[in-house]
C-alpha cells in the first residue's frame, strides 16, 4: 500500500514560499499573483501504517515547524506538482528513506516525494506557464 503527507511549514516560517512568491512578482513580473504555498508531498510504500504515522511526525516533518495533511487541503488557487523522473536521483526522498530503515531496523522503503505550489490569485494561463517554467527550469 502507498501512503501519503503532505507537509507545509507553519504560518510565520514560511520563507521559502514567501521569498518564491516575491521573485515570481519581481523577475516575471506576475503582480497579480497574491500568495503561494508550497507543500512536500511524499508517497511512502512497503511499510506498515504504524511505521508510517511514526515517520510522519519524526522523518517528514519537524512538529514545531511543519503543519502535515494527510489529503491535500481545499484551496481556491492554481495547483500544479514537481517531481523527479524516474532514474533521477532524489536526494529528499533517499534521506526519507534510509532515516525509515534506521528506525524500523527492516527493508528500506520506497520513497517518492514532489513539490506542490499553490498559486493565488486572477492569473491567467500564460502566467501559471510561466511559473511552471520558471520552477521547473
Amino acid at each position: 500500500m502507498v501512503y501519503r503527507v503532505y507537509v507545509e511549514k507553519k504560518q510565520g516560517l514560511r520563507h521559502s514560499a514567501d521569498a518564491l512568491k516575491e521573485e515570481l512578482r519581481t523577475f516575471l513580473g506576475i503582480r497579480e499573483l497574491t500568495d503561494l504555498r508550497l507543500f512536500n508531498r511524499y508517497d511512502v510504500e512497503n511499510i506498515d501504517k504504524d511505521l508510517f504515522d511514526y515517520a510522519v511526525g519524526t522523518v517528514f516533518s519537524e512538529p514545531q515547524q511543519d503543519v502535515t495533511y494527510n489529503v491535500m487541503p481545499e484551496m481556491n488557487g492554481k495547483v500544479f506538482a514537481v517531481e523527479y523522473l524516474p532514474g533521477q536521483y532524489d536526494q529528499r526522498a533517499d534521506s526519507a528513506a534510509q532515516c525509515i530503515q534506521i528506525i524500523s531496523q527492516k527493508e528500506r522503503p520506497t520513497v517518492r516525494t514532489a513539490r506542490v505550489y499553490v498559486l493565488f490569485g486572477d492569473l491567467t494561463d500564460a502566467q501559471v506557464a510561466a511559473v511552471k517554467k520558471y520552477v521547473i527550469n
